[in-house]
Order: structure tokens, then C-alpha cells, then sequence
């Protein structure tokens, strides 16, 4: 029998992460060619706390900790190619800027929540009666929501800078299938395997997006009964609070089509995120699946050698 295991990762720039059991790792090319890589031990909060791996709970989890890692690693990655464009301009390396960081990292999820928080509704109340109608308002309001999400992919798959990244991100993906799958993790082998995996974060925001659908719904039916009427600061506030709940539940979706991938519910259910990853995924280079081999190598350190030949079964998402 398969045992499971989770592995994953995500895309940086120039390179690509890897989480394991027990720790992440890095890996970035430098423009010489070179590696330089970096390794953290992590244990999740949900093994520290056993009321965290209730469903939903655990899903709030992971998200924050996935972003949390995420924004490390990219942030890791950007402050190689800086120090690296600084030395071959003969420059002395500067420390990292923090405040140019944290400005970056407000205006982005300040972006997202225009683009997918307030637009959707400031839209849908504006062109539409419909504002007591929970069901119908989410759905126009979801609908509104996924389009915008799929021209904001379009757009920045455009970007020659993200097409790497998507390439990378493709590197991810075919070398966590080869872990899986047992083989040995040498270019060779990777290249067999497809870009697209199930258990993708692209899979998951367009199941959260689903999801919010009806939570929002709900949430909305609440409000609506207790008040007597909603209004679309009143939606902002709450829909933005408990977004975590919604991404919990889109957690559980996501672990569902992933152990009944075989299914027809769980293949419908996983076909848009699949079918999203057309754009977010790119064939790799060799370069970069051997980029990919490192980073996962890296990141089992020393136990490396206990997983190679067996296959596993992930159990939760990246």
C-alpha cells in the first residue's frame, strides 16, 4: 500500500521550493550557473496542537502558513538576484531593505483585494436589484470574481519574467511526481511527467474561489436575518474577516478530489484547477528540473535516503 506523505512546493524566482516532513528548502541559480540554496526546519502548528487538525481549522492553517512560507522563500530568492546583479556590477552587496519589502507586500494584497474582494460586489450592487438575494448576489458576485481572476492569469502569463516562473513551477510539479511514483530523482526521470498536479495552489484558489460562493451565501443569509438589510461596506468587513473560514472549507474540497481523484466527483471537481495550471505551469528546461531535484534533496537533508524507491500518496495540498 501507498504511504502517505506530504511534499510540495512553489515556484520562486529562478528557482524553486520544496517542503518535506520536518523542513523547506530553496534552491536559486545564480547567473553563473551557480546554486545557492537554504534549508529551514518547520513543524506545522497542527502537530503542535491537536484541536488545529480539526477540518476547516486546519485548512486556516495551512493557508497561513503556506503564505507565510511563500513570502520567506520568494522574498530569499529576490534578495539573491539583487546581491548577485550587485557583484557583477562590481558593487558592494546593500542589506536587505525592509521597508521597501513590506511596501511591496501591501500593495500586492492591496491589489488582490480590489481586484477580488471589492470590485465583484462594488459591481454587482451597482448594475443589479439584488442585494437581499444571498444565493443570487454571491453567484453574480463569485462569477465576477473567476473572470477577473482568469484575464489577471491571462495577462501576467504575457510576462516573459512570469513565463520562467511558470516553468519553474512546471519543474515543481514533474519532479514531486517522480518522488511520489518512487523513482530515482535525476533529470531524466522527471522529464517523463506531466506539468499539471492535482493538489496545486492554482486548484486550490479556484476551488476557494467556488467555495466562497455559497459561504459567502450563508454568511450573507445570516447577516441579512439578524440586521434586516446588508450593505456592501457591511459585505467588505465580513466577507474579508472570515475569508479564512471560506479558505478552510476550500482546504477540505481540495482533500477530498485528492483522495477520490479517481472519482467522478473528484476528477469534476479537480478538472478546472488542472485545466487553470495550462496557464500556470510551462515545460521546463533541464536546468531548471535539476533545480527542482535539488531543492526537494535538500529539503529531506540527511533522510533523504530513507524515501527513495517507495511511492507515496500526498495528503494534504502544497
Amino acid at each position: 500500500m501507498d504511504q502517505k506523505i506530504l511534499v510540495g512546493g512553489q515556484a520562486v524566482i529562478e528557482g524553486v521550493m520544496m517542503r518535506v516532513p520536518g523542513a523547506y528548502a530553496t534552491a536559486v541559480r545564480k547567473p553563473d550557473g551557480s546554486v545557492e540554496t537554504v534549508r529551514h526546519e518547520f513543524q506545522s502548528a497542527t502537530e503542535k496542537i491537536p484541536l488545529l487538525r480539526r477540518p476547516v481549522l486546519r485548512g486556516m492553517v495551512a493557508l497561513f502558513e503556506s503564505l507565510k512560507i511563500g513570502l520567506q522563500t520568494l522574498q530569499f530568492s529576490a534578495d539573491v538576484a539583487i546581491r548577485a546583479e550587485e557583484e557583477a556590477q562590481g558593487k558592494t552587496p546593500q542589506k536587505e531593505n525592509k521597508l521597501i519589502s513590506v511596501l511591496t507586500m501591501i500593495f500586492a494584497l492591496a491589489l488582490g483585494f480590489f481586484l477580488f474582494g471589492f470590485l465583484p460586489l462594488f459591481i454587482t450592487t451597482e448594475l443589479l436589484s439584488i442585494e437581499k438575494k444571498a444565493l443570487l448576489f454571491n453567484l453574480v458576485a463569485g462569477m465576477w470574481r473567476i473572470v477577473f481572476f482568469l484575464v489577471y492569469l491571462w495577462l501576467i502569463s504575457l510576462m516573459k519574467d512570469i513565463q520562467r516562473l511558470f516553468q519553474y513551477h512546471g519543474a515543481e510539479h514533474k519532479t514531486v511526481y517522480t518522488f511520489e511514483s518512487g523513482k530515482e530523482l535525476t533529470v531524466a526521470n522527471t522529464r517523463d511527467y506531466q506539468t499539471f498536479h492535482p493538489r496545486c495552489g492554482t486548484s486550490f484558489i479556484f476551488i476557494v474561489l467556488l467555495a466562497s460562493i455559497l459561504m459567502y451565501a450563508l454568511i450573507d443569509t445570516v447577516i441579512i436575518a439578524i440586521v434586516g438589510n446588508i450593505t456592501l461596506p457591511l459585505r467588505l468587513v465580513f466577507h474579508l474577516l472570515l475569508l479564512p473560514l471560506v479558505a478552510g472549507a476550500g482546504y477540505e474540497v481540495l482533500k477530498l478530489t485528492a483522495r477520490h481523484q479517481d472519482s467522478w466527483l473528484g476528477s469534476s471537481l479537480a478538472a478546472p484547477g488542472l485545466w487553470l495550471q495550462r496557464i500556470t505551469t510551462k515545460s521546463p528546461t533541464d536546468d531548471q528540473l535539476e533545480l527542482a531535484i535539488i531543492a526537494l534533496k535538500t529539503a529531506f537533508g540527511e533522510s533523504y535516503d530513507q524515501y527513495v524507491g517507495r511511492e507515496f500518496i500526498a495528503e494534504a495540498v502544497e
